[in-house]
């Protein structure tokens, strides 16, 4: 049941994440896009990413020997993304639009990288 928590919670992820991204690119060239909605929507999406690897740790717990290791590093890798987009968001602010655009698109490319790169097995 965890299981499939983590990976229906992955898919979430990776669409929230891809419809963020390229919201935020669409509101860096086009201004009509740009609608206030789309920041919580980042955060949503971002925050859904400490529920999934949450997930993913409890259901590690579960798991009987080894953990499968890329799959661990490219989960932990899409939180130190998201450190990364909070700590550049003041600087870069003259193009946050890319910044969080690209972001959300890398993390989405991350988590997409953890699902079939040494995922754990449906059981």
């Amino acid at each position: 049941m965890l299981s499939n928590a983590h990976l229906i919670m992955a898919w979430v992820v990776v669409i929230t994440n891809g419809i963020a991204g390229v919201w935020a690119l669409a509101a860096h060239f086009f201004e009509k896009v740009r609608h206030r909605a789309l920041w919580p929507f980042i955060a949503v999406a971002q925050v859904l990413l400490f529920v999934e690897v949450a997930l993913g740790v409890a259901r590690l717990q579960q798991l009987e020997g080894e953990p499968p290791e890329f799959h661990t590093f490219y989960g932990f890798l899409t939180l130190i993304a998201v450190a990364i987009l909070y700590g550049y968001r003041t600087q870069l602010d003259h193009i946050r639009y890319l910044l969080y655009g690209g972001g959300s698109l890398f993390i989405m490319g991350l988590a997409i990288r953890a699902m079939f790169l040494d995922a754990t097995p449906v059981v």
